[in-house]
């Protein structure tokens, strides 16, 4: 096809094209246009024109190149992020058609020339003109994957229809319908109501009117049910009608109109009888029909009674709050008051009000006047809400028990009251409440009713007793479940289980059920919400504030001290009381009640044909679609909605309603479209795709093209149904179009330039419905070859005619006899872009895929079409297709002669690394296996034409062998045999068994590899090279090193000398490997390691490489360089330093890592210590804080001061350097070197002082002082360090003869003088910074802090002599130390000799000793606060003490005698008062000892103490405390108790008398008992506790932990006092008492039973006699004897049965068994006479000859005669053990 008939069928996308790309695409459309106007391309055109796209990336022309397609790949990005809204169409073939990889797209081909300076031109993908699908380079690391099988979608498109997918506009939104929240409820509203109200005008005009209020009042509560009753502030109940008729008016002239206002009412289950509950306490009930007298009044107790009450009743005078009957009975009420008390109330049968009697019964709270059982104060209290059960239209066992729910501030308590009282659930306040909110309760019950469809969950046929409660924002949800009981007689049991719970925004003040599954909430703004019980989720919400609900403040005056104290342990008490709205706010028979304060409202939920008549009357039929279809699909809120959950039902009810509305919406939709004459796409747009979603839910596919697509088509509109029909179809989710539709979606999309839409369209449909010719020619009119080979694969089955379509396009691209050896590439670049589809075509088919969908192909389809593939690919002949015809498919047209497999060398001319690229995707398919199982899979069995049987027969080794023959070095260049080289060396160790080449060819191959014509490929052909060394191992290797060092293949070399185990050229290779050099650390570490088995001579040789490289070592990374060093080749480190001499940085980098590393190195540090100089020498220039510290640590052996001391002084080290001059013993030369830096530091110091403002502003004066200051407090430690060394080494050696060496009085010491120097330096220098900063002409008194630099300048001198007077005032040997002394006259006469004037240094000295004096009160209050803790600590101490600790138990745990406590023996107390006589007069003296005289002298002599015999007895406590003394003991020895010694009272709890304790021990052990005692007393106390374990457990007293609670002595048990023991004995003697009489009266039961011929019951039935028994139980019959029934004594002995005989010798032997005649062991047949021989069979039992006996009719049977003669002995059987079953002992049984 010629360009310009191209463009001419293309126009159209060019123009969108140029619209969509700007200026840049201006020079592409001009090139096509002088292509257009008729003027042939020169020699070479198209060439240069993609030469310039491929330059240029900014061109989008549709070339055939990597930027064309990275262009469109940016557009299509750019579509997909919504960044661009212009739709890319195509021009003539759209270039986003082309399989591409999955990772990139093409890069760059190689080079036009090979390195061989062949003529033989390379592939034409391979050429920089026209680029393969795949990369040029690592084409074997890639899997081809087409545009549409890719995970996204490219081309923007309409997206699939949804609910509520798009917004449109007011009348067409109804978002707002379904996804209801807070915030979208007040903003906008449906066109129907959701609720529907009604206000009741005729009622509202009685009740609510003047004259209304005037005659009954104002309404204060409603209740509802097949009336409506209000009850009114005059006492008075109204009942209304649902027709707002006043039926009657119940109250006045009564007793009722007295009681106050009517606070609550309640109706019957039938709906006869009317209760009403009054302000002062009273209930009245009302028959409807019979208004005139009360049918029953309930008062409230009297003031009297409520003094001695005995009876339960209403509290006077508080009001009836909440009141509710009990199931079907018109007598039986619960009530609460306001008090929270609630009751329930029982009336007998009777006549009239007066003739019944009522029953009364508390079930929550207490009277006002009731006492506290406890301690605590009453928490306020009151009942918040209540309900009884109502009656379902189902009966249950619930109905009969009277439940009532009540609701408080703290509980939820769920009360049966039939037949008594009882409760049956509590429930604690959620803790979910938030604090401080506002206090609210309510509830509602659901009773159980029938369902019309089962459960699905529980299968069952009704439906759960659910109840609703709220506490302030939370929502609970509670099933009641009914449990069967066993016993009939038994009510059932009940389960209550908190279902669901749910939070809202506020407190919710009322709820009510408007049918099983909704719930509607009031909350404490006035917001209705509607609430689905199952999702708890909340579907609608409104506002009713402009109702005016009825509500009263009924509870904040109860509840105001609850809520105003906050509770530390509660917060969620903490906030306000809400007000009451239960009273207004019903429910029933899914309408809503609202008792306002002028009126009554009655509302209705709308249901789902309201909702979707209201939108179709409003106009939005598009919405209406949506809204119903959601409905079917049960998207929405069915159960608000008035829809079943049941799918089934659903559907049929909407089904119906869909299609009419569907029908409806399109005529009136295009009737609109006809007045209007033309009408918004968008709406049709909308409309469409609304009809598409229902259709597809409702499964009426042919809807849509039998009525959507008439009513589209007959307004010409079918392009905006076909487009919304598109995304359904790529989503599979419509599949099957009819023909019609299919040829106007055709004609659509072309006529819009949407070619490539319609082909990815075209690939998802259904072929059975295409007409094949129509399409194919459309296919290939538009180039849309995806599609086209679609069609052929899918619908024909025709495998090889799309690719003999695809390789037409390439046939004018080969003339003169070769194959595209011109300067055109191809005339029209589209075609070559088409072109290349064939790749990922052939990729997709030989691995089992559709093309372009990737589906997989079924088992037989795939077979069929790998094998015609390969052999219209590898035949090797010229293919005359389609079969009978006669035109043979050539190559080359102009000539008649073809070469050998023309097909394969024109597709290997085209593209050979693609092409080998799909071929090693196909390589990986078991197809190509060699094995039989393939012939019988490709159906051997079944005639097969030529193709499948030469497709069945090809194989791996086949391929690779003609691949070997076509492409040879005289037809392909080396650009493209290096593609077959690596395809060889890539599948050769994948398949081993499949493939056989010779060496040979591998040899070739791996020289090919390494002869690679462009650097791009070398990663690539090393890579294979790797692959093909892993199964070939060439004999020669040693001459193909060489050849890998030259193509740089390192990874292989690496592979060769590791093996070989060269490892110096394995490090050499690393070395020079450019990429691999940072593993270089770890091939030195592997060979070097202490076992890497390297010999002498192989780690010499690598250490030399190492030598060689040190410095590429080193730079490549300093650090590891030297961790590497260090550990392998310490050796090394003077060749590594020599390497780097002009680099000292990287040699400080390398010495610090070897010096200062953690892993400490002790065999080379021998050889590191040689460049410790060095290291300091650098440490001093690169990081000079540091050095002090090293220097430190370092032996003085390693560093020789006049080589390190010039760089520390070059570098201001002094620190460091006078430390090495401490070491070398220059004291009094370091001390002179760092006074020195010190008069450096003080003069630039008062430099800095003295220099002008701008100077001192310019250099930031105040930091750089502070600097200063620094420097002087370091080096001033420094000579306190310095000075007190040599102080402390120097001290043991002084001695007399040193210091007759000093005899002057005068001279010092030399550290003396060392102090002197240091002292008199820090002094010059604080008095001349001092004096400078007190100058007023200094021009720095207005820039620095002078009082914090004078006090930094102060802690120098102070620091000073503090060292100083700590060093020198430690006492000697010689007696005290008077250095201090001496030092400070020297101090002294030196200060007196440079300034005469000592009035300089008294600023000095007073600070000095002011700093002792602060350091010595800041220890004395130290002093002050340590004792002060040291006293509270021994107080706490004493108090435990004191405390004493509590005995576990009364008795002694040795003797078990009673040892306090009632029952103690001994006159305890006495004791007692004796032994606190005894206490205190011990310390009456030891106080006068320590006072040293008499406490209570008198006139007479001075008592004197006895100090030889002791006032006091000492007792020995051991580990416990002693309760008796021993005078005590003999005291109760002396009363006749024995003397068993004091208590001893372990820590264990356990008590013993010390005698008992001591016995206990030496009966243990009596060799332990030589004063071990606390470790006998561990071991006796863990055994008693291991034997008593059980009674311990019992005794224990834990706390809430598990942790034992030890009492103290003001804690006495309940059980051991007087009351405590009367209650455990009572309740033993009352159980014994009901145990006898359970079996006295038991016995009695039963002998009376059988009296009267009844069998005993089950309880007491075994307390009979065996007799007894025996009468009614035959179990029991018979046995009561055991040898002779008659009673007869066969020995004559009438008192004692004979015992059964002894067997010995001389007695009868007892029976044993006896083998009838003629029986043996031998043959188990008994019934034989005679013995049989062996094998003679068993003769069988014949019957009696003749007939068998008959009885005439009538006749009796003959009477049993016994024969003559004795019975027959009794026979015996043998049992298995020989023993008889069966005996004639009569003593046995």
């Amino acid at each position: 096809m010629s360009s310009s008939s191209a463009e001419n069928n293309g126009g159209v996308e060019d123009d969108a094209l140029e619209d969509a790309h700007g200026d840049d695409d201006e020079q592409t459309a001009t090139a096509y246009d002088g292509n257009e106007n008729g003027s042939s391309p020169g020699e070479g055109r198209i060439v240069e024109l993609l030469q310039e796209e491929r330059e240029d990336p900014s061109m989008s022309s549709i070339g055939n190149g990597t930027n064309r397609y990275k262009k469109f790949h940016q557009m299509d990005q750019e579509s997909e992020d919504g960044s661009s809204e212009t739709v890319p169409l195509r021009v003539r073939s759209p270039s986003d058609s082309l399989s591409v990889p999955d990772d990139s797209p093409s890069v760059q081909g190689s080079l036009l020339s090979s390195p061989t300076g062949s003529n033989i031109l390379p592939s034409v993908a391979s050429r920089p003109g026209l680029e393969s699908p795949t990369p040029s380079f690592r084409p074997f690391d890639r899997r081809f994957q087409s545009r549409l099988s890719s995970s996204s979608l490219n081309i923007p498109r309409a997206s699939s229809p949804a609910f509520l997918s798009k917004p449109h506009s007011r009348q067409g939104s109804v978002s707002s319908q379904f996804l209801l929240n807070s915030g979208d409820i007040d903003t906008s509203s449906p066109p129907w109501e959701v609720i529907r109200w009604t206000k009741l005008k005729k009622m509202n005009g009685q009740a609510f009117s003047e004259i209304g209020k005037r005659n009954f009042g104002t309404p204060t509560c409603i209740s509802v049910s097949a009336s409506i009753v209000l009850g009114t502030s005059k006492g008075i109940i109204l009942i209304f009608d649902y027709h707002q008729n006043l039926k009657s008016i119940i109250g006045p002239g009564t007793k009722a109109v007295e009681s106050g206002a009517i606070t609550s009412v309640a109706i019957s289950a039938d709906h006869l009888i009317v209760a009403g509950g009054h302000a002062n306490g009273s209930i009245f009930t009302w028959e409807a029909a019979r208004a005139a007298r009360p049918f029953l009044h309930i008062p409230s107790l009297d003031a009297s009674q409520m003094v001695n009450r005995t009876i339960d009743g209403q509290i006077p005078n508080v009001a009836i709050r909440h009141l509710g009957f009990l199931g079907t009975r018109h007598t039986a009420l619960v009530s609460a008051d306001d008090r929270g008390m609630a009751f329930s109330h029982l009336a007998t049968r009777g006549t009239g009000a007066l003739g019944r009697s009522v029953r009364t019964t508390r079930i929550l709270g207490r009277y006002p006047n009731d006492v506290a059982t406890s301690a605590k104060a009453r928490k306020p209290s009151t009942v918040l809400a209540f309900a009884p059960l109502p009656l379902g239209n189902v009966e249950r066992r619930t109905d009969t028990m009277g439940l009532t729910a009540m609701l408080t501030p703290y509980l939820l308590v769920i009360v049966s009251t039939t037949p008594v009282a009882q409760t049956q659930h509590k429930a604690p306040r959620p803790k979910e409440i938030a604090a401080h909110s506002a206090m609210s309760g309510c509830l509602a019950w659901f009773p159980a009713v029938k369902l019309k469809v089962k459960d699905p969950n529980t299968g069952s046929d009704f439906s759960k007793v659910k109840l609703v409660y709220c506490w302030s924002n939370v929502l609970t949800v509670l099933d009641v479940e009914e449990v069967e009981s066993s016993d009939k007689d038994k009510p059932a049991s009940l389960f209550f289980r908190p279902r669901s719970r749910w939070k809202a925004e506020e407190a919710i003040v009322a709820v009510q059920w408007l049918s099983r599954s909704v719930l509607t909430i009031l909350t404490i703004t006035q917001r209705l919400i509607i609430l689905e019980d199952g999702s708890m989720r909340m579907t609608d919400a409104f506002d009713l504030v402009h109702k005016h609900i009825f509500h009263q403040d009924l509870f904040s005056k109860q509840l105001h001290n609850l809520v105003e104290q906050l509770d530390e342990e509660d917060t969620s008490m903490h906030g306000v009381v809400a007000d009451a709205f239960y009273m207004s706010f019903k429910a029933y028979k899914s309408r809503m009640f609202l008792l306002g304060f002028n009126d009554v409202s009655i509302g209705t939920l709308s249901n789902w044909a309201d909702r979707l008549i209201a939108l179709m009357e409003d106009g939005d039929y598009i919405g209406a679609i949506e809204l119903a279809t959601s409905y079917y699909t049960g998207d929405t809120d069915k159960l608000t909605i008035g829809l079943p959950e049941d799918t089934t039902l659903r559907h049929s009810m909407v089904r119906d309603k869909l299609v009419e509305i569907m029908t409806a919406s399109l005529k009136f939709a295009f009737s609109q479209a006809q007045k209007q004459q033309r009408t918004d796409d968008v709406h049709l747009k909308n409309l469409a795709e609304a009809c598409f979603s229902a259709c597809l839910s409702i499964g009426d596919v042919d809807y849509l093209f039998d009525e959507a697509y008439e009513w589209y088509e007959q307004e010409d509109a079918e392009g905006i149904l076909l487009e919304s029909l598109e995304p359904h179809i790529l989503e599979r989710q419509i599949v099957t179009i009819p023909p019609t539709v299919v040829k106007a979606m055709v004609t659509h999309f072309v006529s819009k330039g949407l070619e490539s839409r319609l082909e990815e369209v075209i690939c998802h449909m259904e072929t059975a419905t295409l007409d094949i010719d129509e399409v194919t020619t459309l296919c290939k009119q538009h180039n849309l070859y995806d599609a086209l080979i679609y069609v052929w694969n899918q619908a024909l089955g025709d495998y090889i005619t799309p690719l003999i379509d695809l390789l037409t396009l390439l046939v004018p691209l080969a003339k003169n006899g070769d194959y595209f050896t011109n300067g055109h590439v191809m005339e029209d670049p589209i075609s070559g872009v088409n072109a290349l589809k064939l790749f990922p075509y052939m990729a997709y088919t030989f691995t089992g895929r559709v093309y372009p969908t990737g589906d997989d192909l079924g088992d037989q389809q795939a077979l069929d079409a790998k094998a015609e593939l390969y052999w219209f690919i590898f035949s090797g002949k010229t293919i005359i297709w389609p079969k009978g015809s006669s035109m043979p498919f050539l190559t080359k047209p102009p000539h008649e002669h073809e070469p050998t497999f023309p097909y394969l060398r024109m597709i290997l001319k085209f593209d050979a690394p693609s092409f080998l690229s799909a071929l090693n995707e196909a390589f990986e398919d078991t197809f190509l296996n060699d094995t039989p199982e393939r012939a019988v899979n490709g159906g051997s069995n079944r005639d097969m034409s030529e193709e499948h049987i030469f497709g069945l027969s090809v194989n791996r080794q086949y391929i690779i062998t003609i691949l070997l023959e076509v492409m040879n070095s005289n037809d392909f260049a080396s650009e493209d045999t290096i593609y077959l080289d690596m395809f060889i060396a890539r599948n050769l160790p994948k398949f081993p068994q499949y493939l056989l080449l010779s060496g040979t060819a591998l040899h070739k191959v791996l020289i090919g590899l390494c002869n690679y014509p462009g650097d791009e490929l070398a990663d690539d052909a090393q890579l294979s090279t790797e692959y093909l060394l892993s199964v070939y191992h060439p004999p020669d290797l040693l001459t193909l090193m060489p050849m890998f060092q030259q193509a740089g293949f390192y990874r292989v070399l690496k592979s060769i000398y590791k093996s070989d185990k060269q490892y110096n050229k394995l490090v050499e290779a690393y070395f020079e490997d450019p990429e691999g050099r940072e593993n270089i650390f770890e091939c030195i570490a592997d060979c070097l390691r202490p076992r890497s088995a390297l010999t002498k001579r192989q780690i010499r040789e690598v250490h030399e490489v190492l030598k060689s490289h040190a410095k590429d070592l080193v730079y490549l990374d300093a650090v590891r360089a030297a961790r590497i060093i260090d550990s392998y080749a310490s050796s090394l480190h003077q060749a590594v330093l020599d390497s780097l001499p002009d680099d000292p940085e990287l040699q400080y980098t390398y010495l610090n890592t070897i010096f200062e590393s953690t892993v400490k190195n002790t065999e080379n540090s021998k050889d590191k210590n040689s460049f410790t100089e060095r290291y300091v020498q650098l440490m001093c220039k690169y990081d000079a804080a540091h050095v002090a510290g090293y220097v430190e640590l370092v032996q003085a052996s390693d560093l020789h001061l006049d080589k390190v001391l010039p760089f520390m002084e070059e570098s201001g080290v002094v620190d460091a350097a006078v430390v090495l001059m401490a070491r070398d013993g220059q004291l009094q030369g370091a001390m002179d070197r760092l006074i020195r830096h010190l008069k450096k530091l003080e003069a630039a110091l008062q430099g800095l002082l003295g220099g002008t403002i701008e100077d001192i502003e310019s250099m930031q004066a105040e930091e750089a002082a502070e600097d200063l200051l620094g420097a002087l407090q370091k080096y001033t430690n420094v000579g306190i360090w310095l000075c007190q060394g040599q102080t402390e080494s120097s001290a043991p050696r002084t001695s007399s003869l040193l210091r007759k060496r000093f005899n002057r009085k005068d001279e010092l010491l030399p550290e003396e003088n060392l102090w002197l120097d240091l002292i008199d330096t820090t002094v010059q220098i604080t008095r001349a910074i001092s004096s400078s900063l007190t100058d007023p002409e200094l021009s720095v008194s207005g820039v620095l802090d002078h009082e914090k630099l004078q006090s930094q300048l102060r802690t120098l001198v102070q620091r000073s002599f503090t060292a100083l007077l700590a060093s020198t005032s430690t006492p000697t040997q010689m007696g005290t130390n008077l250095s201090f002394l001496r030092i400070l006259r020297a101090f002294l006469a030196r200060a007196s000799v440079a300034s005469p004037n000592l009035s300089d240094l008294r600023a000095v000295l007073g600070s000095i000793f002011s700093a002792y004096t602060y350091e010595e009160s800041i220890l004395s209050l130290a002093n002050r606060l340590l004792d002060k803790d040291l006293f509270v600590n021994v107080q706490l101490a004493t108090t435990l003490k004191q405390r004493g600790w509590r005995p576990r138990g009364a008795t002694c745990e040795g003797c078990g005698r009673r040892v306090w406590g009632p029952g103690v023996s001994g006159d305890v107390f006495s004791q007692w008062e004796e032994k606190q006589e005894l206490d205190l007069k011990q310390r009456k003296e030891k106080f006068a000892a320590l006072s040293g005289g008499n406490m209570e002298r008198g006139k007479g002599r001075a008592h004197t103490r006895n100090e030889s015999k002791p006032s006091i007895v000492e007792v020995d406590k051991g580990k416990g405390k002693n309760e008796d003394s021993e005078e005590e003991i003999g005291q109760t020895a002396e009363r006749g108790q024995p003397n068993l010694g004091p208590l001893v009272v372990l820590a264990c709890r356990h008590v013993y008398h010390q005698t008992c304790l001591e016995a206990v021990q030496q009966a243990e052990d009596p060799a332990l008992h030589d004063g071990r005692e606390e470790k006998l007393l561990i071991n006796l106390r863990e055994q008693r506790r291991a034997n008593m374990a059980g009674l311990y457990s019992r005794q224990d007293v834990l706390d809430d932990n598990g942790d034992e609670f030890v009492d103290d002595d003001r804690f006495q048990s309940f059980w051991w006092t007087t009351t405590g023991q009367i209650v455990k004995w009572s309740v033993f003697f009352g159980l014994l008492a009901i145990l006898i009489a359970y079996l006295v009266i038991g016995h009695i039961h039963a002998k009376r039973r059988i009296k009267k011929g009844l069998a005993p019951l089950a309880y007491h039935k075994w307390l009979l006699s065996r007799e007894d028994r025996a009468k009614f139980d035959p179990t029991f019959q018979g046995s009561s004897t055991y040898y002779y029934p008659d009673g007869q004594q066969p020995y004559g002995m009438p008192m004692h049965r004979m015992p059964p005989p002894v067997y010995d010798p001389h007695s009868m032997p007892p029976p044993g068994y006896q083998h009838p005649p003629g029986a043996t062991k031998v043959d188990p047949s008994q019934f034989t006479t005679t013995r049989r021989e062996d094998g003679e069979a068993t003769p069988a039992y014949d019957a009696p000859s003749g007939p068998p006996p008959t009885r005439r009719e009538g006749e009796e049977s003959p009477a049993y005669d016994a024969p003559s003669g004795p019975p027959p002995a009794h026979p015996i059987t043998a049992s298995p053990t020989g023993g008889s079953t069966t005996s004639n002992n009569p003593y046995r049984l």
